[in-house]
């Protein structure tokens, strides 16, 4: 369990673990308290089953919920994140998957072709594509995959949706406000997470958070210097009762935090 004075761990536990009120109510309400990884990435027409963790190799999996303007889909062309290596499509039952190289051999894109004599004759089918990657060592960012579906129809006519918007809601630092331009549809993505022990990890950020959910939804709670938050709403609520700590809200490069899980 990590200690120290206060800001540099969770309430200054060097003073003592037992002199936080707080510490004593959030310990007794994390007693039975099961959180589970929250796949972020399932709420886009293309969703996945991320999160993922830095520097691991995982599979990752697509979901097609439907077609396009109610044709079946036919192919997809899927683009690859820069960073994202040892890329492999896992046979399915989607059709068969080719992939483009770069000049070193990485996979840049992968598009998987279905036979049309497989289509159906409206769009009544989810499909799920699958690929084997290694996720870089970069913790507390989002890997997008911008796709493009396309369908065709019964009566032969091709229709294509595309899933390629990679803005996120992130914090648009140095940008000027103005009318922004209609956002193209979310392409499908995962968060990369920390590796992480049980109980107490400490992490110096690198990037900027400013929706924690998206990446601590798991966690029990989170602390930067005498600020907190949790996913779990009764402990989010005695924060305030706490002198001398405030809620977190965001987080910026160079911030430590104390995360438990």
């Amino acid at each position: 369990m990590p200690h120290g004075q206060r800001g540099g761990g969770p309430l200054g536990f060097a003073a003592s673990k037992g002199d936080c009120p707080l510490l004593k109510r959030f310990v007794s309400l994390l007693s039975g308290l099961s959180l589970g990884l929250v796949s972020t990435g399932a709420f886009a027409h293309i969703g996945t089953n991320g999160p993922v963790f830095a520097g691991k190799t995982v599979k990752v999996v697509f979901t097609v919920g439907h077609g396009c303007e109610g044709a079946d889909t036919l192919s997809l062309a899927m683009q690859v994140p820069a960073g994202v290596t040892g890329v492999r499509p896992i046979p399915g039952g989607f059709g068969k998957a080719s992939v483009v190289k770069d000049a070193m051999g990485n996979v840049t894109s992968v598009t998987w072709s279905r036979p049309e004599t497989d289509l159906g004759a409206s769009d009544d089918n989810a499909y799920e594509v699958a690929l084997r990657v290694r996720i870089p060592d970069a913790p507390f960012t989002t890997l997008y995959f911008p796709t493009v579906q396309t369908c065709k129809s019964a009566a032969g006519v091709v229709s294509t949706a595309s899933w390629v918007g990679t803005g996120g809601g992130d914090h648009q630092h140095g940008v000027d406000a103005g009318v922004a331009p209609a956002a193209p549809e979310p392409a499908p993505a995962v968060q990369v997470l920390p590796a992480r022990m049980p109980g107490w990890n400490k992490y110096t950020l690198t990037q900027h958070v400013h929706d924690l959910p998206v990446f601590f939804s798991d966690a029990q709670i989170v602390w930067s210097g005498s600020a907190a938050w949790s996913p779990n709403p009764d402990i989010q609520a005695l924060v305030p009762s706490e002198p001398n700590t405030t809620a977190l809200t965001e987080l910026h490069p160079g911030a430590v935090i104390w995360v438990r899980y």
